[in-house]
Order: C-alpha cells, then structure tokens, then sequence
C-alpha cells in the first residue's frame, strides 16, 4: 500500500469519525484531492477500504457517501456492542495484568484533568475520546482474544459516526467517566460478572444518550 493511499485513508476516516464529514455527507474526490493532498487514484483507493470498513457506501453515477444509519441498525450496533464489550470486559477480569491495570487507571487520571480544565467543550471531547479509546482498547487485550478485538475496533468506530462530537455534552462525558472509574474498581477486584455488568451499563447509557437533544 502507497504512502499516499494511507495518508487518504486516515485523513478521511477521521473526518468521519469525528463529525467533520456527517452521515450522508457526498464525498467529492476533487474535495477530497484538496484535504488529503495526494491525487485522484490514491483516494479512490481510500475510499474503497472505507467501503471495505463499512463507514462509506458507493452509488451508481452519485459516488461516495458517508454511511447513513437506520434506526433498526443503530439498536444492533449497540446491542452487539453490549453483549461483546460486556464479554470482553469479564474476560479482562480474570486474566488482566498489573501493566494493563495502570494504563487504564493512568488515562482515567488523564480524564479527570481534562474535566477539570477550563479547555472548550470540544477540546474536552477530542481528548475525552481519545483516552476514552484506550481504557477500551486495553480492556479488549486484556480478554485475551485477537478476534474480538478485530470486531469491537469496527463497532466502536461505526458507534463514534453515529454519535458524532456533536452530541456530547459535559454532563454526558461525567456520566461515561463515573463508569470507567467503577470498571476498574471491577476490574482490580477481578470480579467478572461486576465488570460485565458495568461495561453492560456503559455502551447502553451510551446509546441512550443518543435520544436525548444536546444541551
């Protein structure tokens, strides 16, 4: 794979991710060619891995668009988001290391400067995620399985263009933090069935948030 292509791919994945390119958002390749900085061919190539990741859809004679999510598909996105991460979770319970444990507790720390900041609202949201998305993905290690890790990295990024930056507010950032503190409480103590539960709790308040306007 070129440099080029790599460098499209990431750039628009997270334009996605972030909001910057909304659901149904047309994706213009002589756009595309002025944000990302490389040729028509390496973009095309770009957006057929995002195709590929589930992100964007192909239309005959329209192009690229960014994903558009029914409702029925957003309540399957979480609900396999509840029962896998909530799996993970109870399996990180009863293998997880000291080393895992400490980064985990460390991007917790994290979070709670950047509450506690007088940063803007969408800089606390940015890196609110981006820690967010640690406390995660090592959960997801800790369980032990590559394939599980390989699934939930598709549903999260495919839950994060659902509820774009948009949506969050600090209230709801207080709330998935107060979770987070309660999974490692879980998660020290190596009790499964807490850790499940939490994480359960988590990705559903997480979906709920989503039917409540922004403040």
């Amino acid at each position: 794979m070129s440099r080029a292509v790599e460098i499209a791919y990431v750039k628009v994945r997270e334009g996605i991710l972030s909001g910057a390119f909304a659901p149904g958002t047309h994706l213009k390749e002589a756009e595309l060619v002025e944000f990302c900085g490389v040729s028509r061919t390496p973009i095309r190539s770009a957006l057929n891995r995002l195709v590929a990741d589930d992100l964007i859809e192909m239309h005959r004679n329209q192009g690229a668009r960014v994903k558009e999510w029914p409702e029925d598909d957003v309540e399957d996105l979480f609900a396999l988001r509840t029962l896998l991460e909530g799996h993970a979770a109870a399996c990180a319970a009863g293998r997880i290391s000291l080393n895992e444990l400490e980064k985990i507790e460390l991007a917790i720390e994290e979070m709670d400067a950047v509450l506690a900041s007088r940063k803007p609202l969408t800089v606390k949201t940015r890196e609110f995620l981006r820690l967010n998305a640690v406390v995660h993905a090592s959960i997801w290690q800790a369980s032990g399985s590559a394939r599980l890790q390989s699934i939930l990295t598709k549903l999260v990024e495919q839950a994060l263009q659902v509820r774009t930056a948009a949506t969050f507010t600090l209230e709801r950032i207080a709330e998935s933090h107060h979770h987070h503190k309660e999974l490692l409480r879980a998660l020290r103590a190596g009790d499964s069935v807490w850790a499940e539960a939490i994480m359960r709790s988590h990705i559903r308040a997480a979906q709920a948030s989503l039917a409540r306007p922004a403040d």
